[in-house]
């Protein structure tokens, strides 16, 4: 996923995610900060699908370090977007253990993250004016 500098680096964004909400040195409520990540999930999520086929694990582990949301929010989630015919999924066999099931965004995934896309970076510009961070 991209923001206004770049491409967010893997693991330890979400130190960097968190004390961007706190930077002047106040704590931000849990609660807040719980609904900001779920705000942004399914956009994360169509993000990384975007950059390939993946498998739920891999999904997991990223959104775990980068944002720190949990399996028990992220795999809930797989499945609607699954229903919505937004992702896919196929079985590959692993010759570590089970089959993995990996996840593809569908033309109504990408549909979806194009529109996603515009409406956070509006809603980036409109909270920056607010915040008088942009003009």
């Amino acid at each position: 996923m991209t923001d206004a500098g770049g491409t967010l680096p893997p693991g330890g964004a979400a130190a960097s995610f968190e004390a961007a909400l706190t930077t002047d040195g106040t704590d931000v409520p849990e609660s807040i900060l719980i609904q900001l990540k779920k705000g942004v999930l399914e956009l994360c999520v169509l993000e990384l699908l975007s950059q390939g086929d993946t498998y739920g694990y891999q999904i997991t582990s990223r959104l775990a370090a980068d944002i720190e949301m949990g399996e028990g929010t992220i795999y809930p989630l797989m499945k609607r977007m699954q229903n919505e015919g937004m992702v896919s999924t196929y079985l590959v066999e692993s010759a570590s253990g089970p089959p993995r099931k990996y996840y593809k965004l569908t033309a109504e995934g990408r549909a979806a993250l194009t529109a996603q896309r515009a409406e956070w970076e509006a809603f980036k510009r409109a909270v920056g004016r607010v915040l008088g961070e942009e003009k």
